[in-house]
């Protein structure tokens, strides 16, 4: 039976997480599989609008308490995904949870020092969201400060050529490198393709596993497996060409064949929010 993730990281993965995040660097055997899902170190700098959400009431203080990613796409406004703030992962509705924050500038979670740490003064979690289907998985963060102007990215509107089919893209986060609960410390990227809607309409038809939207989702990935976001990688930018083209949902596993990883398309996200300009 296969296994549907949401790529947030949940509770139960915690302490996987704690343990995992002080091995990373070691010098022992390196897990089979990290360079199946192929991410690379990248600095903070290189992705200034990559953020971490972060509760260390809820996760610890290990890695900041990070739990999923988000991107600035205004100086107070981040987007995530919607499954990021769920219940079940907090604990609670967002509104009650008293440290939650987002970390801007910052490459090594391990670290108190660089960037900033801003709270989040608002959140709105879409409606239409539902966690059965996947579909509308997107969240709206108001930040209670403003980060500086250089940590925004601008959104790809509908027919942009960054949505095209083959086009090469990259995803941020600090989520899991192997599949396995093997958590980073530092930020990491991994270079995708945008894969063609039948891909993934094939891969995720309406079953138990979730339904691909072609409409609202974006399918993307290797058809071959390899690199892929995982868990604590949701909410994440997916970017193309310079411009925001997804956030990191969900799939099956983490870099398998024949099951590429699902954004939520920024496109219509755009739409829904009645936002028209990037």
């Amino acid at each position: 039976m296969r296994r549907r993730f949401a790529r947030a990281l949940a509770r139960p993965l915690v302490v996987a997480a704690a343990v995992s995040a002080l091995s990373v660097g070691s010098s022992g055997p390196v897990a089979a599989d990290r360079v199946v899902i192929g991410g690379f170190p990248v600095d903070a700098s290189e992705s200034p609008w990559t953020v971490a959400l972060s509760s260390r009431d809820r996760f610890g203080g290990t890695r900041a308490g990070q739990f999923c990613g988000g991107v600035a796409v205004g100086r107070s406004t981040v987007l995530t995904a919607a499954h990021c703030l769920d219940k079940e992962v907090l604990g609670g509705p967002p509104e009650r949870v008293r440290d939650l924050r987002v970390i801007s500038g910052r490459t090594d979670l391990l670290s108190d020092r660089g960037g900033q740490e801003v709270a989040v003064r608002d959140t709105w979690v879409n409606p239409a969201y539902d966690g059965a289907s996947n579909a509308g998985d997107f969240a709206v963060l108001t930040l209670a400060e403003p980060l500086p102007a250089d940590s925004v990215i601008g959104m790809a509107v509908g027919g942009d050529p960054a949505y095209a089919v083959g086009g090469a893209a990259t995803v941020y986060g600090w989520g899991d490198v192997s599949g396995a609960g093997e958590y980073p410390n530092s930020l990491r990227a991994a270079r995708v393709h945008v894969l063609p809607d039948a891909l993934c309409e094939e891969a995720y038809p309406g079953d138990a596993d979730g339904v691909y939207d072609a409409r609202s989702m974006l399918c993307a990935g290797e058809a071959t497996g390899g690199r892929d976001a995982c868990q604590g990688d949701s909410g994440g930018p997916l970017v193309a060409q310079g411009r925001l083209i997804g956030l990191v949902s969900w799939g099956i596993g983490c870099g398998r064949a024949g099951s590429p990883g699902v954004y939520m398309r920024v496109s219509d996200i755009m739409r829904t929010l009645g936002w028209t300009r990037a």
